[in-house]
């Protein structure tokens, strides 16, 4: 069965992609505050739960790569390709849990933990491959200080906005 995407997903799925090419912008020039910040993962993240899993994944999957063409930020390799990896899944696994768990106020935080839990382990296998493909050694120290420490002002800012602006939402298309 071929399955068609309607325009409404498609123009949210665009404006999400927009979003995550412009919001690191916001973050001025510093790509530390850009680290800490992770701008792009909002909007993935957003996209996984208002477009499904499907156009989360993809729109996780290009903006990266599509930011580093454009505008030379994040650096191609290896930044940009492990960050497709892991913004892939965060758009992934947010709109499939999001869909599969009951509709409660709970079942935004689940999903949200287990997308950014899951999208930073993929993110240090893409890096260990990545990494290790030019003969240089990623190890744990590594994983944890990128995926936990440096991104932890990130990790909150997540974990307070997406889900009061999914709750948001949700209130007001049910009106």
């Amino acid at each position: 069965m071929k399955k068609t995407i309607d325009s409404k997903t498609l123009t949210l799925s665009g404006m999400f992609l927009a979003l995550a090419l412009v919001m690191p912008f916001l973050t001025g020039q510093i790509p530390q505050i850009g680290s800490m910040l992770c701008p792009m993962h909002i909007p993935v993240l957003l996209c996984g739960f208002f477009c499904g899993g499907g156009m989360g994944f993809l729109v996780g999957l290009i903006a990266p790569v599509l930011r580093s063409f454009l505008f030379g930020m994040p650096p191609m390799f290896p930044v940009a390709i492990c960050m497709a990896f892991e913004l892939a899944a965060y758009g992934l696994i947010s709109g499939v849990l999001y869909r599969m768990l009951p509709g409660k106020k709970g079942s935004v935080y689940a999903a949200l933990l287990a997308a950014m839990v899951l999208g930073r382990i993929v993110w240090g296998f893409a890096m260990m491959a990545c990494v290790s493909s030019t003969g240089g050694q990623f190890g744990m120290e590594a994983f944890l200080a990128g995926a936990v420490t440096t991104a932890l002002p990130g990790i909150i800012l997540q974990l307070v906005l997406i889900p009061v602006i999914v709750i948001a939402m949700e209130k007001h298309l049910k009106k």
